[in-house]
């Protein structure tokens, strides 16, 4: 596998008493895409936010095992939470705007880390929409609300703002799962152009855009890792029986 990004080992995640993860131990590899699958309730969104520890703001949670991001244990006590955040931008299923403008929103990041160079900031618009493949769409309307785009506009506009500070990873959590054909057609050919730079993790349920869109799949049942490997060999010759009988459909 090529150069590992994050390692994670025998990692347990706790809500209270309910054991949501089961000692979950798997490498993800650098510049690649890496989705997880499995049914809902199944651990995997819970498992993403691991990654960049948002589930620190949920009451009662306790996480044990490592996870490790370019030899260092995210989970060590000495880490400062909002300078990993930094690193390990984050799409959500729905796309989360502020009701500022188009531009407002890409810069929002980088203001709160004291950026107010306005060359600077009208540089990191361009580029990043540009990444976000929605430059053509919006350059002369970046003073228009967020809000006002369509709905696939809006989740690439989030995509944008995720890159405009810069991070190593960024994960996705069913970043097309709310859009029509076209836009998620366009969301996942940004998936693509995006890995040559980062390191992707997308938690999918639909499972044709799994096989479309990542280089290794993790499925996912009641919280455990039952397979993980290619995707190739997920989805035409997995392993587990269990793992055969979701991805063709029998079950979940």
């Amino acid at each position: 596998m090529k150069e590992v990004k994050i390692l994670i080992r025998n990692l347990n995640l706790f809500y209270g008493e309910k054991q949501a993860l089961k000692n979950i131990t798997l490498d993800i590899p650098a510049n690649k895409v890496t989705a997880f699958i499995g049914p809902s309730g199944c651990g995997k969104s819970t498992f993403l936010r691991v990654l960049n520890r948002m589930n620190d703001l949920i009451d009662h949670v306790r996480i044990d095992g490592e996870v490790v991001i370019d030899e260092v244990n995210i989970y060590d006590k000495q880490i400062d939470v909002v300078n990993l955040r930094k690193r390990i931008g984050m799409v959500f299923q729905k796309s989360n705007l502020f009701p500022k403008t188009i531009y407002e929103n890409i810069v929002y990041g980088l203001k709160i880390n004291g950026i107010r160079d306005k060359k600077v900031l009208d540089q990191t618009v361009e580029k990043t929409l540009k990444q976000a493949a929605l430059w053509e769409e919006v350059y002369d309307r970046l003073n228009e609300p967020g809000l006002s785009l369509s709905g696939g506009q809006q989740q690439r506009l989030c995509i944008a703002r995720a890159l405009a500070v810069e991070p190593e990873i960024i994960l996705m959590d069913e970043p097309a799962s709310a859009l029509d054909p076209i836009s998620t057609a366009k969301i996942e050919e940004l998936i693509h152009e995006l890995k040559t730079k980062y390191t992707i993790v997308i938690v999918t349920h639909n499972m044709q855009q799994a096989a479309r869109v990542s280089d290794q799949t993790a499925f996912f049942y009641l919280g455990e890792l039952i397979e993980y490997d290619k995707t190739t060999k997920i989805f035409t010759n997995p392993s587990k029986k269990q793992t055969e009988d979701y991805v063709t459909g029998r079950f979940g």
